[in-house]
């Protein structure tokens, strides 16, 4: 199994999806590496030689930010807006959308599951 970037990927894909496995690589980054590197992106992952394997490591070692170092930059970010008290922060430390969305339906992604409240019962004996 090739390993790029501490990440085994795929063999059995095309290198263009393959790639796309490493956290922080999409499509168009994909693409962009592949071309870079000159190789086929219908090629499958297995059929890359170490040269090739070498080669994508190192475009993505100087170019991109990826897997751990990009986790930890995200956390980073995110703990930094949650010191400043801003709003954004505010609604992380809740667990509440950062986006805007409505909470008022949906929003169940970030809240969780439902937390039934027990409302009212009727006056009996009227």
């Amino acid at each position: 199994m090739p390993r790029i970037a501490g990440v085994d990927i795929p063999e059995r894909k095309k290198v263009l999806y393959a790639i796309q496995y490493i956290h922080g690589i999409g499509p168009k980054h994909a693409r962009d590496i592949l071309t870079e590197a000159q190789i086929d992106p219908d090629m499958r992952a297995t059929e890359l030689s170490e040269h090739q394997v070498a080669q994508i490591n190192q475009l993505l070692d100087e170019n991109y930010i990826v897997e751990g170092a990009l986790r930890r930059q995200t956390g980073q970010n995110i703990q930094r807006l949650k010191d400043i008290r801003s709003y954004r922060g505010e609604r992380h430390r809740r667990g509440l959308p950062t986006r805007g969305q409505r909470t008022r339906c949906n929003a169940r992604t970030r809240k969780g599951r439902k937390k039934t409240v027990a409302g009212k019962k009727g006056v009996k004996g009227k």
